[in-house]
């Protein structure tokens, strides 16, 4: 590796680094948005909700790297074209694969990144944070009721808190208990407590009364009482057993994945394509570079500057994306279509390599400012 290759690598690794972050926390915040209701409403802790959004982000990263890698090559590449490094390079004899070598090589530890995170990291850390959410907002009994709102326990049970203390008393409920549907009852008390035990939640009142109308008879009645206890349902969502979802499971229990009771059968394409899409993603990143290099040192010097052949290579990318996410999902439909993913995949990937090995065309006997072709150094 010459100092010149170096020099630009350094560069591609440094801008990577830095879009990597700043793509990663703009895209970390946005999604962590949608979980302060924890916070305000559930009481979990910041430690768990900080927990909580970074095991989101090797499913982030794994989207992010490509796009990233995009980014740095364009970016640096232009600045070389117009500063005309690019051309100082050639004039050294340089060739339109050593040109382009900083780049695949920092694409091909992209791309090893990528299968790292795709097939170890994220279904792990997808698989943690489904399985933490769920027993934050299923299991946790201290988090049931939130304050100042209706809460809906079970099909005909609704709870009322209109406070509740640090040290997790309730002051002001009151307790709708629709099951007896001939005598439904309602309960108001002063404080309580919830509390969960055997698998039941349970909620203690303390000076209140219990007032109930019978249907039938249209009688209505109140009994005062020093302490009540009723028992909450759990809701269905409770008692439903959770099912992984695809990017839950690990590459060999998606390609081991057979069509059982608890699998709706439509979905069953949706866990195939999951696999395939695993091994292809990470392609990606050496697909968007090799385009990007493709539109940017196979051209030649314009006084008009590189704005056009960069957003050339951003429609070419953006097309390519919406190709591939319209192959992913009539796959998951019809699975005898997924050769045409990888097929989607590996042509642009000649095709960028080809166009990127083209020297941009020059006048003949235009050597002036030093090109005259050399052998070239690789």
């Amino acid at each position: 590796m010459n100092e010149l290759t170096r020099y630009v690598l350094r560069q591609l690794l440094v801008g990577m680094v830095l879009v990597t972050i700043g793509l990663t926390g703009i895209i970390w915040l946005s999604q962590s948005l949608r979980f302060v209701e924890m916070i305000v409403n559930r009481g979990v802790t910041g430690g768990m909700f900080l927990y909580l959004t970074m095991l989101l982000l090797p499913n982030f990263l794994s989207i992010i790297l490509p796009i990233a890698l995009f980014t740095v090559v364009v970016f640096i590449y232009s600045k070389l074209v117009t500063d005309r490094e690019l051309v100082v390079m050639r004039a050294s004899g340089m060739s339109q694969f050593a040109l382009a070598k900083p780049a695949l090589i920092m694409a091909l530890l992209v791309v090893a990144a990528g299968y790292v995170l795709n097939i170890f990291l994220v279904p792990q850390s997808y698989r943690m944070f489904r399985e933490l959410q769920w027993d934050i907002r299923y299991s946790y009994s201290h988090v049931l009721l939130q304050e100042g709102a209706f809460n809906t326990v079970s099909k005909d049970v609704t709870v009322y808190v209109r406070e509740r203390a640090k040290d997790g008393q309730l002051h002001g409920i009151l307790v709708h208990d629709g099951r007896n549907g001939a005598k439904p009852s309602t309960v108001m008390a002063t404080r309580g407590a919830l509390v969960e035990s055997g698998g039941s939640s349970r909620v203690i009142m303390f000076e209140g009364n219990r007032q109930e109308r019978d249907k039938k008879t249209n009688k209505f009645s109140i009994l005062y009482f020093d302490r009540y206890t009723i028992e909450l349902d759990k809701s269905e969502d409770q008692a439903a057993v959770r099912y992984r979802e695809p990017r839950e499971r690990t590459l060999a229990e998606l390609f081991g994945i057979e069509k059982d009771s608890l699998m709706d059968p439509r979905n069953y394409g949706k866990f195939v394509v999951e696999a395939h899409k695993r091994l292809i993603w990470p392609l990606f990143a050496a697909c968007f570079t090799l385009i990007g290099l493709a539109c940017l040192i196979s051209g030649g010097i314009s006084r008009q500057g590189q704005s056009g052949r960069i957003a050339l290579a951003a429609a070419i990318v953006i097309l390519f994306v919406a190709m591939a996410l319209g192959l992913a999902n009539v796959s998951a439909k019809s699975l005898e279509l997924i050769p045409l993913m990888y097929i989607g995949t590996v042509l642009p990937m000649i095709l960028g390599y080809v166009f990127m090995l083209r020297r941009p065309w020059r006048p003949k006997g235009g050597a002036r400012a030093g090109l005259a072709a050399q052998s070239p150094m690789r």
